[in-house]
């Protein structure tokens, strides 16, 4: 085959699939409501089993549906038979895929999921099959023809199985009320997680490690204290303890363009009066965009009174996996 025969063919497959998935829009009837019902409904969890191909999808199904809200975990029918059916309870409800609706090891549990009183789901290409038949519930998920050239390697039907279960995932999600923070909390090693689980205070530099001077002290000693905390910035309180000023390295670099005495001037006629602030409860990703927004590289944490309790730069929001 020439470059392009084999560009040909790679578009004719994602043009079959893609057909498959548009026309299951048209086979999606009030039994879909009905299956979006019973999981609402469940108060275990959703069972997912599937062999071969199916079993992957099924896996993958079980893995979007747990991610956004609906408790679930993949079963594998020929395990099932051998105890892994201890693992089913009578709350539970199952989704069992099957494209033929004839898979042996499915039709082998069912006596027993249904002994269980157990609300069983068929997805699968065939509604008028023994699977389907004994479903409380079934979803539609056949196609014309596989995108193999031979109509046999379930890759047509997969797809199609594939974006049925996204569908259920995504209208359920809606229907619980799922947020991005409920998201989250279940992907806490991920990027989103991190952007909205992360607060102020998990990763604020505290007490010895916060640079800060009295507005009396020297410029000379801001600089000290600036270089042995390494935040490149100090904070300036007054008497009452209250930050009232900040001094950065960019206030250090207007103060060497100007007539200022390094040596002899204060640090109160050098510094940022009343520089922003954040609180410790405040949501990571709120402060980037705030910094974002202002050009500003550092922040002081301070409580309800102005007092310093922390302190943070962007490097650690970029550390933190923030940015």
């Amino acid at each position: 085959m020439n470059d392009e025969s084999l560009l040909e063919l790679g578009r004719s497959v994602i043009n079959l699939e893609a057909e498959a998935v548009a026309q299951l829009t048209q086979r999606m009837d009030n039994q879909f409501a009905l299956v979006c019902r019973m999981m609402l409904d469940c108060a275990g969890r959703v069972i997912v089993v599937g062999m071969g191909k199916s079993g992957h999808i099924g896996s993958k199904i079980a893995a979007t549906l747990a991610s956004t809200g609906t408790p679930a975990f993949f079963v594998h029918p020929g395990e099932a038979s051998h105890g892994d059916l201890g693992m089913i309870t009578a709350t539970d409800l199952v989704l069992a895929i099957s494209n033929s609706g004839e898979t042996p090891e499915i039709l082998t549990i069912l006596p027993i999921i249904k002994r269980m009183g157990i609300k069983l789901v068929a997805m699968t290409g065939n509604p008028e099959s023994s699977l389907g038949q004994q479903a409380d519930g079934y979803l539609n998920v056949g196609v014309n023809q596989e995108a193999c050239p031979m109509n046999l390697a379930p890759t047509s039907s997969t797809t199609a199985t594939l974006a049925m279960g996204d569908a259920l995932a995504i209208v359920l999600l809606k229907s619980r009320g799922f947020t991005e923070h409920d998201f989250a909390r279940s992907h806490p090693g991920g990027a989103l997680g991190r952007r909205l689980l992360l607060y102020v205070t998990d990763i604020m530099h505290k007490d010895n490690a916060i640079p800060v001077v009295h507005e009396q002290d020297s410029l000379r000693d801001a600089l000290l204290e600036m270089s042995s905390k390494g935040l490149g910035m100090t904070g300036v309180t007054d008497d009452q303890g209250h930050l009232c000023g900040i001094f950065t390295d960019g206030d250090l670099r207007r103060a060497l363009n100007s007539t200022v005495d390094l040596y002899q001037s204060s640090i109160a006629e050098v510094m940022t009066r009343n520089p922003k602030t954040t609180h410790p409860d405040r949501l990571a990703a709120e402060v980037v965009q705030m910094m974002r927004t202002d050009r500003i590289n550092g922040l002081y944490v301070v409580d309800e009174n102005n007092v310093i309790i922390g302190a943070l730069n962007m490097h650690d929001l970029l550390k933190a996996g923030v940015v």
